[in-house]
């Protein structure tokens, strides 16, 4: 299939490149000459816009920050223009259900058809091709897209005909994630404080009942004084937002989301708003008067 990837990131990079490896024709495009060549490097092509990398794909996957650079890629930068009618649109990115919806009606009235298919599983999971991909749309558009989603994932969920079910499901992980995030901080941050060492901690929790993903994974990094970037505090502002504007728009209380909103808005507010988002936890640490990691003054 010819494949037009728009964002080549940590995680929209590997995926590109599992898509070649697959037999697939893939043709990226990022604001980033070296994320292209990293592409090319991998056997797969590049155009320089998004328009020109859609033109005459089967399929376009959109793996961009939010429903806003996805429409801005779609409409403002001309890469639906640049498909053939009957084509298939992959939004891959995490955004409000009613964007999805609406973004999908622009689309179909463009003779175009949009898969709302946000992805869980990070960097890692974007290496090894088992993402879980969360799905809405139509059953003949899922049936051509499967052997691309194949390529990048283990579990396909169908979770409704209706563009922005998907990115409900992806909603209601994040509100898990930014809550696993911040709770798993808060831990590793009583465990700095009472003096316990925190790598016998880690360990202990990781086979014991409190243990979750979020903590063997982040867990490591909040041990670090500046990890590598995979995923930054600012994205879980935006995605925490997003629960929290659903919440209110259907009239839910989300309290949980909500206390983990503020120790993320915390952090950035701190200026950490661009570092790994394992770095809630300095959030605590500032709250608290402690330390940071590696400062023995």
């Amino acid at each position: 299939m010819r494949v037009a990837f728009v964002g080549l990131g940590a995680m929209g990079l590997p995926m590109a490149a599992n898509m070649v490896r697959a037999g697939h024709e893939v043709c990226g495009f990022d604001v980033r000459p070296a994320a292209q060549q990293l592409l090319k490097d991998a056997g797969g092509q590049t155009a320089d816009s998004a328009a020109a990398a859609a033109n005459r794909a089967d399929l376009l996957w959109l793996m961009v920050v939010s429903g806003e650079q996805a429409a801005s890629v779609l409409f403002d930068q001309g890469a639906a223009a640049a498909m053939l009618t009957g084509s298939l649109v992959v939004a891959a990115c995490t955004q409000p259900p009613a964007m999805a919806q609406h973004t999908a009606q622009r689309l179909e009235a463009m003779g175009l058809e949009m898969l709302d298919a946000p992805v869980s599983g990070g960097t890692a999971g974007a290496r090894a091709a088992s993402l879980t991909l969360m799905v809405s749309g139509s059953e003949t558009a899922l049936a051509r897209a499967r052997p691309v989603f194949e390529a990048v994932g283990q579990q396909i969920f169908d979770v409704g005909r209706k563009p922005g079910m998907g990115s409900t499901a992806k909603m209601i992980n994040q509100l898990l994630c930014g809550v696993h995030i911040a709770a798993a901080a808060e831990a590793l941050h009583v465990a700095e404080r009472a003096g316990v060492d925190t790598a016998t901690m880690h360990k202990i929790i990781s086979v014991s009942a409190g243990n979750s993903w979020m903590w063997g994974d982040r867990g490591p990094r909040m041990m670090q004084a500046d990890p590598v970037v995979t995923s930054a505090v600012d994205i879980f502002i935006k995605d925490l937002g997003i629960v929290l504007d659903q919440g209110k728009a259907s009239r839910q209380g989300l309290p949980l989301a909500s206390a983990a909103m503020q120790m993320f808005l915390a952090a950035a507010g701190l200026g950490h708003g661009s570092a790994d988002d394992s770095q809630v936890i300095r959030a605590y640490r500032a709250l608290n008067g402690a330390q940071a990691v590696g400062d023995k003054t």
